[in-house]
C-alpha cells in the first residue's frame, strides 16, 4: 500500500475513533466520566432540544411604557429631595411624563433651572406657567429608556435562568420588545414562570401605624374578599399611604392575607443589594439573608437609626414579606427576609434578588408546555424515517452501481458516524429540524458519488483502463461537487444567522453534514478504490 493511501486510511480511522469517543457521553449506558476526560475532552454530548425532550416555550413582552413611568417617578422624587436640600420651597407633581414644579417664590426659577441642568441630564425646563415650572423629558430620552429596559430585562432573565439550572436554555430578543425563552426538559413550568416573570422590585417601607385608619384594618382578610375590601378602603386611605398585604400561611397553605397601612415612598430600595443567600433560622425555618454594598449599608444604618421602635415592611413586588419592629440601629449592611415558605420558595426568592429586578413588568404573550411523550414520539418518528431512508438509499446504490454502490454505502455510513461525532464534540442541541437535516445529509452523501460514478462510466466507455477511469472520474467531478457543497453551505450559513432555535438546529446539522460529505466523497470512497488497485491490478470494475 502506497504511503499516500496509508495516510488517508489512517486519517479516516482516526476520525471514526474520535467520533465514537465524542459520542460516548451521549449514550445512556455510559457511566460517570473520569476527571481527566471532563478536563481534556468534550463531555456533555448531544443535548436534545425542546421539541424532543419537552419543556417550556415562553414569549414575554416588556412593558416599556411602565419603564418610562418608573423613571419619571424616580426623577420626580429625586428632584423633590434636591429642592429640599437646597432649601427651595417648591412642590413637585407629575402629570404623565411631565413634571410640574410649583414655586412659592418666582425668584427661585433660575436656581431650579440651574439645578435641573447640572444634576438631571434627562430633564429639560421648557416653560413657566404662572409660578409653575414645566419640566419634560429631553428628546429621545423615552426611546433610550425603552431600549435599555428591554436589554436589561433580557440580561436579568438570562441570569435568573442560569441560576435556575436549566441545561441549554434559549433566551433571545424577538422583535423590539419581546423575549423568546425555551427551557428544554423543564418539569415544573409554573415555578419557572414565577421565577422568570417576577419583577422583583425590593423596597423597604415604613408602616404608618400612628394614623387612626391603621387601627381600623382587620387582622386578616379572606382571599376572596381582598379586592372588594381594598376598593371599599381606598377612599379612606390617607394621602401618601397605601395598603399592602402579607400572606398568612397555615401549614404551608395560604388561608388569607394581612393588610398593612404603609407609606408609599420607600425609604430604601434593593438597588444596592450585593448578595442574597438562603439560611436556616432558630425554628428550622428558611429565610433569605440580604447583604448590601457599602453605600447600601450606610443607608440602611441611617434608616434604622432614625426609625427605632417603628415597623419596617420588606416589600417585594407590592407584597409584604415581613414587617419587623426596628429594635436598634443595624450596622454592617445585613438584613433578612423571613416568612413561612418552603426551602424551594426561599431558593427562588434568593435567585431573583441576586439576579436583580426587572426594569419593568413583563407580560406573557405565549406559554406552551411541550410534554416529554410528544418529544419521544418525535424521536421515534425521526429514527424510523432515518432507518427507512438509509435502507432505501443503500439498496438503490447497491443494485444500480453494484460494487461501486457498496463503496458509496460505506461512505454513507462513514458520513453518519462522523456527523454524530461532530455534533457531540460541539455539544450541539439536536432538534426535530436537526433530525431532518441528518436525513437530508444521508441523501446528499451519495449524491456526490453518483456524479463521480457517472464520470467513471464515461471514462470507461472511452476505453480507458480502470485506474485511469477512476482517477479521471474523480478529477472531472471535483469542481462540480465543491461548487454544489459551497452553495449549500452558504444557504446553511444564512439560515443560522437569521433563523431561530429550530432553524439554527437544521442549519448546524446541514452544514456539518455537507462538510463531512465533501470529505467522505472525495477521500473516503477514493481510498477504497486506491486500496483495491494497490493490492491487485483490476481489469474490470462493477459499476
Amino acid at each position: 500500500m502506497k504511503r499516500g493511501v496509508k495516510g488517508r486510511f489512517l486519517l479516516i480511522a482516526t476520525t471514526v475513533v474520535l467520533s465514537a469517543v465524542f459520542f460516548l457521553p451521549s449514550t445512556p449506558w455510559f457511566g460517570s466520566l473520569p476527571a481527566w476526560w471532563q478536563h481534556y475532552l468534550p463531555h456533555k454530548g448531544i443535548t436534545l432540544g425542546l421539541d424532543l425532550q419537552g419543556g417550556m416555550h415562553l414569549v414575554l413582552e416588556v412593558d416599556v411604557a411602565k419603564a418610562v413611568d418608573n423613571m419619571v417617578e424616580r426623577l420626580a422624587q429625586d428632584l423633590g429631595d434636591r429642592l429640599k436640600e437646597q432649601k427651595i420651597a417648591a412642590n413637585v407633581t407629575r402629570e404623565g411624563t411631565t413634571l410640574a414644579v410649583a414655586l412659592n417664590d418666582i425668584k427661585d426659577r433660575e436656581k431650579v433651572s440651574i439645578l435641573i441642568a447640572e444634576h438631571f441630564g434627562a430633564l429639560s425646563a421648557t416653560d413657566l406657567r404662572d409660578q409653575t415650572l414645566i419640566v419634560t423629558l429631553r428628546s429621545g430620552e423615552a426611546e433610550r429608556v425603552q431600549k435599555a429596559a428591554v436589554s436589561q430585562a433580557l440580561e436579568t432573565i438570562r441570569n435568573r435562568v442560569d441560576q435556575f439550572g436549566v441545561t441549554e436554555p434559549l433566551i433571545q430578543l424577538q422583535g423590539e420588545r419581546q423575549i423568546l425563552i425555551q427551557l428544554p426538559g423543564e418539569k415544573n413550568p409554573q415555578r419557572a414562570l414565577n421565577l422568570i416573570g417576577k419583577t422583583a422590585l425590593l423596597e423597604f417601607k415604613l408602616l404608618d401605624e400612628e394614623n387612626p385608619f391603621a387601627r381600623e384594618l382587620p387582622e386578616r382578610v379572606p382571599l376572596s374578599q381582598e379586592q372588594a375590601l381594598l376598593a371599599e378602603w381606598r377612599p379612606k386611605i390617607p394621602q401618601g399611604d397605601e395598603i399592602l398585604f402579607e400572606r398568612v400561611d397555615e401549614k404551608g397553605v395560604v388561608t388569607g392575607k394581612r393588610p398593612y397601612l404603609v407609606k408609599q415612598r420607600a425609604v430604601m430600595t434593593g438597588d444596592s443589594l450585593k448578595d442574597a443567600l438562603v439560611a436556616i433560622g432558630d425554628f428550622n425555618e428558611p429565610y433569605v439573608s440580604l447583604t448590601f454594598d457599602s453605600a447600601g449599608a450606610t443607608q440602611f444604618e441611617r434608616v434604622t437609626s432614625e426609625n427605632v421602635k417603628k415597623r419596617l415592611a420588606i416589600v417585594l413586588d407590592n407584597s409584604v414579606y415581613s414587617a419587623p419592629v426596628i429594635q436598634e440601629r443595624i450596622a454592617g449592611g445585613r438584613a433578612q427576609v423571613s416568612g413561612r415558605y418552603s426551602m424551594e420558595e426561599a431558593n427562588d426568592l434568593a435567585i431573583i434578588l441576586r439576579a436583580g429586578s426587572l426594569p419593568a413588568p413583563v407580560n406573557v404573550i405565549q406559554n406552551v408546555t411541550v410534554g416529554p411523550s410528544l418529544g419521544q414520539d418525535s424521536i421515534d418518528a425521526g429514527i424510523r424515517a432515518a432507518w427507512v431512508g438509509t435502507a432505501l438509499v443503500v439498496l438503490f446504490m447497491a443494485l444500480y452501481y453494484r460494487v461501486a454502490g457498496v463503496i458509496a454505502d460505506f461512505a454513507l455510513v462513514l458520513n453518519v458516524i462522523l456527523l454524530i461525532g461532530a455534533l457531540a464534540a460541539l455539544n450541539a442541541t439536536l432538534t426535530l429540524p436537526g433530525i431532518a437535516g441528518i436525513i437530508l445529509t444521508i441523501g446528499m452523501s451519495v449524491d456526490s458519488n453518483v456524479l463521480i460514478f457517472e464520470r467513471i462510466r464515461e471514462e470507461l466507455r472511452l476505453g480507458k483502463p480502470v485506474r485511469l477511469a477512476v482517477d479521471g472520474g474523480y478529477e472531472k467531478a471535483f469542481l462540480t461537487i465543491v461548487d454544489s457543497h459551497v452553495t449549500t453551505l452558504i444557504t446553511a450559513l444564512v439560515l443560522f444567522l437569521f433563523g431561530t432555535g429550530p432553524i439554527k438546529g437544521f442549519a448546524v446539522t446541514l452544514s456539518l453534514g455537507v462538510t463531512i460529505n465533501l470529505f467522505t466523497a472525495l477521500v473516503g470512497t477514493k481510498v477504497v478504490f486506491d486500496v483495491l488497485h494497490a493490492r491487485a491490478k483490476v481489469a474490470h470494475i462493477s459499476i
